[in-house]
């Protein structure tokens, strides 16, 4: 197995803390390791819609990491919904979240039902919102510059691929739950892993379907792993990394599963950055079935390449305990990976989009997971041949949320044989519309 050593000489990133100005403009469809799915995926309607985005960073020199989560819910509206909308509408949230999860599983949230200052690029990942500007300023409605942003925003954030900084204040919404009443950061990030081997187109998440409104809710790991380069300061303690390991991923619908699980982790024993592990399940709706399902994958970069263990290459096994154990198990016809997560740890709530109350606490988190990870290939007969990757970690994040989280939950997830092929059919949905940019959806 390569060492981090080799995997920083590899991937060369030993960059000082860069502003924004180095990176002007990253709406660019083609830039490397893009995935499908990277843009804002608001239509403009009044229907039920969420977008959320998840950007984590891990400090394993002191053992903590970072998490900031955005979500936006029913653009369309801004502020209090009258009664003549909600009869016309159906219950409507509108508002813009914020919440960092951070030092020891600590956690600030920032919430307006003003969305008005929000915005997202259509077909990359960039967003941002000022929750107050400063006086006498307008709100940026596009990544700006570092110091443009810093004179202009007083509270809010911005991030794109390559560039992510902020102020928030918490605003008193989980009382007992929040540990800091701010936190203020600026950092750069390198892609290196998007969705897909390094050296090839990059993959949607839940295959070429996921450009169709099938599956309720969407979702789409943008950047399985990354280089970050800058500070955060949480509270009155200041952190400071270099080439950190960092992750992103976002979800788009109508809400959140009605019941989910995920762990994630890009800091192993022996390999820090170099393996990236992103594995979950659920149980979504599909609209047009009108019925839910439970589905779950498993995700696996290593030396440039994706292990990707999803429904519709072979079956998928789990076992999630209401908290503390998380174990999968899944093969295709040529791996099959094994992992096992536990914590001791009492975990953080934190807030998802929910069909009944908007923004709510809804799941539980924590950063300290202890996890054992496995790969083998298999033999021709169905047998466990050569062990390709054996690793164990104790910086997994991991999630359980939704419900009711009674007992264990255990279940194979595997897909019909004539659903199979049309689910995982190598479709490149962006190619489609490089003649034609014009007619490409939203998000895409």
């Amino acid at each position: 197995m390569a060492t981090a050593s080799s995997f920083q000489r590899a991937y060369p990133y030993s960059l000082a803390l860069a502003s924004a100005q180095q990176f002007p403009n990253f709406s660019n469809p083609q830039r490397e390791l893009r995935t499908p799915h990277s843009g804002y995926h608001y239509d403009g309607s009044k229907r039920r819609f969420f977008e959320g985005w998840y950007f984590k960073v891990s400090i394993p020199e002191v053992k903590q990491s970072f998490a900031f989560m955005y979500s936006v819910e029913d653009p369309a509206f801004s502020g209090t919904i009258n009664p003549f909308e909600e009869r016309l509408y159906g219950p409507r949230y509108p508002g813009v979240g914020a919440q960092v999860m951070g030092a020891d599983d600590g956690y600030i949230c920032q919430f307006s039902k003003e969305t008005n200052s929000f915005w997202g690029t259509r077909h990359e990942l960039e967003l941002g919102n000022t929750f107050k500007a400063k006086r006498g300023q307008t709100s940026p409605m596009g990544m700006v510059s570092e110091e443009d942003f810093s004179t202009r925003v007083e509270q809010g954030f911005q991030v794109s691929p390559f560039w992510h900084q902020g102020f928030l204040s918490d605003d008193g919404r989980s009382p007992g739950v929040a540990t800091v009443e701010t936190i203020r950061w600026a950092y750069s990030t390198r892609p290196v892993y998007g969705w897909g081997d390094t050296d090839k187109n990059q993959k949607a998440t839940a295959g070429w379907l996921a450009a169709l409104p099938i599956f309720e809710p969407h979702w789409q790991i943008c950047m399985a792993g990354g280089l970050s380069t800058g500070w955060i300061e949480w509270g009155d303690q200041k952190f400071e990394f270099q080439d950190a390991p960092s992750y992103a991923e976002k979800n788009w619908g109508g809400s959140f599963p009605r019941k989910w699980f995920w762990v994630q982790c890009n800091v192993f024993q022996g390999g820090i950055g170099e393996i990236a592990l992103t594995a979950g399940g659920g149980r979504r709706y599909l609209p047009l079935a009108g019925r839910y399902e439970e589905v779950a994958m498993v995700g696996v970069h290593y030396d440039g390449k994706l292990y990707e263990f999803v429904p519709w290459s072979g079956p998928v096994e789990w076992e999630i305990t209401p908290w503390g154990f998380w174990r999968m198990h899944a093969s295709t016809t040529l791996y099959e990976v094994e992992l096992v997560a536990t914590t001791k740890e009492a975990g953080t709530v934190l807030r998802a989009p929910t069909d009944e109350a908007g923004l709510a606490p809804y799941c539980k988190d924590t950063f300290y997971g202890e996890l054992t990870l496995e790969i083998w290939e298999r033999t021709s007969d169905g047998a466990r041949g050569k062990t390709i990757l054996s690793v164990t970690s104790d910086m997994a994040a991991m999630e359980v949320g939704g419900g009711p989280w009674f007992t264990d939950w255990k279940m194979t997830s595997k897909m019909d044989d004539v659903v199979k092929p049309i689910i995982g059919f190598p479709l490149d949905v962006v190619s489609l519309f490089t003649a034609a940019p014009i007619l490409k959806p939203p998000g895409l």
